[in-house]
């Protein structure tokens, strides 16, 4: 492999060692050993800056499992280092913090670290790999390590509550995304992402394009958090604050934003493409800001923020996806303006929020507690930690000169634009964007300004806290501050990105839009004059500071006194009804018969034979090459079915012990008349161990004893009988008539031809079972292994009847 791919592979590598360095090295905290993997990853991933700026990519390949067009391809362009770039240079700071908020007495650091690893590789699986499996895999192992960190305190109900919630909507959410990864293979051939990009006129043209991208978004929409998928994130808020910061801001919420960026070439251009992803987008961005106002935990109120602002992404990709149906020539830039600010909007977010939640978490930390109603005059005690919440709520809110302001300006023209477009209908439902946008905008100033202000101004009553009230460790704050300090300087200096990350991210995502040795221009600066955007700005703050100054007057409304998303109740009814249906259905197939579970499975087993049947048209009969039986096979079978018809109506058990001996006994000898003694043998050995068995146990076994059944089960009985018996009947006759009708080759030909020459036995039936079905034979014995130890466990573990208690 190559050593992008270990790059890929050594946060699990990393977390194979970390039980044996908690263990083993207890004097250090854990932490150490772990943070020096993601900032020397990050350095490594910086040295591919200057290969995609050169508008160059770097694609390395190792074969996993190529007969299936399954290979592990490590791809490199702007759009994939932007994103692990993230996930290292972040993952080092969130690192760095939760060496200082976990403390290495109280805390399981060896699960924290495991899991927090095997998610840092899956997120760096995700981004940088170009084949949909491989992807995919990557994809559900994030669901997966976010569900073990969210669930990190299991002790507490609603950390294993908000793990199952984040767990089934994005696994839901991955399996649809696979669908549409299977019908992307079906329309072109490959799994390969640059290969399908190459025949994107092929998908557009094929009526599977639609289900394909409608699976493929429902997938990015359930671990992006859209609505009405967002439901899982503020639960998720339960998790460690380490954990929010960088899963739930900077990366795995990221994830759907990087698969709707990865795809646009594929699914871009088409008008279904673009309103979903911007309707839905808008929807969000605005949902998420109103929710935002009405919590009043601090991470409440950044969860919803992550929410709004992922809408916020997700619109802008949208209606930057309209540069491929008809922004070629002298208006790309008008088109594209949108993506541009999709991608720095990204990086900015991941600055600002991500310093956010770690104030936040010192806050807890330090206080302990995040209710806004309780906080309050922190300023004077707490002056870095506010300092840091200055500088990412100005962010947030849309402030100069923070890079926030930004990215919000050109969200403004990226909405502003929508209006001019040509085409999907923009000139007259073009203007719900800016007036959502300017709305949401409203709300985002808003929650800013609450969270800020009532945290730190205001008295201090000490009353109101369980811990003496001071600032931070030095050591906590350090991954806060650079987050900060890169909020400030991406705002003085916006173009230090313009060319190294935002222009290679762009040109991964709009391919082909400009001619060959072309760039896309990118020029980002504060003053473009009197212009709408800021007259839209200077109407937010205006009105947003107005709301809250009247915050006396609003907040007692019902709506702002109810935090929890009204569409959690849906939710909640929705596991109810599938635990009551499920209930119901196990009740009507567990019933502990053995009679019910083989009647269950004999009639699926019949109407799924009867149906092939009569799809394919495949019932015939054909005795003209029949061999004749002989008249003692007639006298041998008469006697058989006898037997066999006689046993229900034996009420002796010995009686019926011998009978069912003698069935035995007649089937050992049809195996030496049609030639097979191996098979005669056999059964002669076994009938004769089981009816010695039976005859020496019957002694001990209750009484025979006559019991009645109604007739429905007995017609029930004779039904699936008679049913089965037909069907394997007609199933020979078929099977022998179709062999001669259509000149089918006997499969037996192949082993007589290859036993010898491919496994060097003669013995046929030995190779059959050792070689040709080596594995199914493995597996048997498997079974019958796992048979032994639980029967051995059994024996050795006595319990007593109270291990449970």
């Amino acid at each position: 492999m190559t050593l992008l791919h270990w790059a890929v592979l050594s946060p699990f590598l990393l977390a194979i060692l970390i039980p044996f360095l908690y263990r083993y090295a207890r004097a250090v905290h854990t932490g150490w050993f772990v943070m020096i993997l993601p900032a020397v990853l990050f350095i490594y991933f910086l040295t591919f800056l200057p290969v995609t700026s050169g508008g160059s990519v770097v694609e390395q390949t190792v074969p996993w499992v190529p007969s299936l067009g399954i290979n592990f391809t490590v791809y490199v362009d702007g759009l994939s280092l932007l994103f692990a770039l993230l996930i290292s240079g972040i993952g080092a700071l969130v690192v760095l913090y939760s060496i200082f908020y976990l403390s290495k007495k109280t805390e399981r650091l060896n699960n924290f670290y495991v899991y927090l690893l095997m998610f840092m590789g899956a997120m760096f699986g995700v981004v940088l790999s170009d084949n949909l499996i491989v992807l995919y895999v990557f994809w559900e192992l994030t669901s997966l390590a976010s569900a073990l960190l969210i669930s990190y305190w299991y002790h507490r109900e609603k950390s294993t509550y908000g793990a199952q919630k984040s767990m089934l909507i994005t696994v839901f959410g991955g399996f649809a995304m696979l669908g549409g990864f299977i019908l992307l293979y079906v329309m072109t051939g490959t799994f390969s992402i640059r290969g399908i990009i190459e025949q994107v006129d092929v998908v557009a043209a094929s009526p599977l394009f639609l289900p394909a991208m409608l699976l493929v978004l429902l997938g990015a929409f359930t671990k992006s958090a859209q609505f009405p998928f967002h439901i899982w994130l503020p639960d998720a808020m339960e998790a460690p604050t380490p954990v929010s910061a960088y899963l739930h801001s900077a990366t795995m919420v990221k994830a759907g934003i990087y698969l709707v960026a990865r795809l646009t070439p594929v699914f871009g251009g088409s008008a279904e493409w673009f309103w979903i992803l911007s309707g839905f987008g808008i929807v969000t961005l605005v949902w998420g800001s109103i929710s935002a106002v009405r919590q009043k935990d601090l991470k409440g109120i950044l969860a919803f923020s992550t929410v709004s602002q992922l809408g916020l992404i997700m619109t802008l990709l949208g209606l930057g996806s309209a540069s491929l149906a008809f922004g070629f020539g002298e208006d790309t830039m008008l088109y594209s303006a949108a993506t541009l600010a999709a991608i720095f909007h990204l990086i900015n977010h991941a600055t600002f929020k991500g310093s956010l939640f770690m104030a936040a978490g010192i806050v807890d930390h330090e206080t302990g507690t995040r209710d806004i109603r309780k906080l309050g005059g922190l300023m004077s005690i707490m002056p870095i930690t506010f300092t840091v919440s200055l500088i990412g709520t100005a962010a947030m809110a849309g402030l100069p000169p923070f890079n926030g302001f930004l990215s919000k300006e050109m969200f403004f023209t990226g909405v502003l634009n929508a209006m001019s477009f040509e085409g999907f209908n923009m000139q007259t439902l073009g203007l719900l964007f800016p007036v959502f946008a300017w709305i949401a905008s409203v709300f985002t100033f808003l929650y800013c300004l609450i969270m800020f202000f009532k945290t730190f101004t205001g008295d201090f009553k000490p009353e109101n806290y369980d811990k003496h009230v001071h600032e931070a460790p030095a050591g906590m704050l350090i991954s806060p501050v650079v987050l900060a300090s890169l909020v400030i300087i991406f705002g003085l200096f916006p173009n230090l990105l313009a060319y190294s990350v935002i222009e290679p991210a762009m040109a991964s995502i709009l391919p082909n839009l400009l001619a060959e040795g072309e760039t896309f221009y990118v020029n980002i600066y504060h003053w473009h004059g009197f212009n709408t955007e800021l007259f839209m700005t200077l109407g937010v703050v205006a009105f947003g500071s107005l709301l809250y100054v009247n915050m006396n007057k609003w907040s007692a409304m019902k709506v702002y006194m109810k935090e929890r998303d009204p569409l959690n109740g849906l939710y909640d009814n929705s596991l109810d009804w599938l635990i009551v249906g499920s209930q119901g259905v196990t009740r009507v197939q567990m019933t502990g018969l053995l009679r019910d579970y083989f009647a269950y499975m004999l009639a699926f087993m019949m109407l799924l034979f009867i149906y092939s049947f009569m799809r394919y048209d495949a019932f015939a009969i054909d005795l003209e090459n029949v061999a004749p039986i002989s008249w003692y096979m007639w006298i041998l079978t008469g006697i058989f079915i006898a037997t066999t018809v006689v046993i229900p109506f034996i009420n002796k058990r010995i009686t019926a012990i011998i009978v069912v001996g003698v069935i035995g006994f007649l089937l050992a000898l049809f195996f030496v008349i049609f030639r097979a003694p191996d098979l005669a043998l056999t059964q002669l050995l076994v009938e004769t161990v089981m009816v010695v068995l039976f005859l020496l146990v019957f002694y001990h076994l209750p009484e025979l004893r006559k019991e009645s059944f109604k007739p429905a089960f007995k017609v029930t009985n004779a039904i699936i009988a008679v049913t089965v018996g037909t069907v394997v009947t007609l199933i020979a006759f078929s099977a022998h008539a179709m062999r001669h009708q259509n000149g089918f080759e006997a499969i037996s030909q192949f082993f007589i031809d290859n036993s010898y020459e491919l496994a060097g036995g003669l013995n046929m039936v030995n190779v059959i079972l050792v070689d040709f079905r080596g594995l199914d034979t493995l597996l048997e014995v498997l079974v019958l292994a796992v048979a032994a130890l639980g029967v051995i466990t059994m024996i050795k573990l006595k319990m007593t009847g109270r291990e449970d208690v």
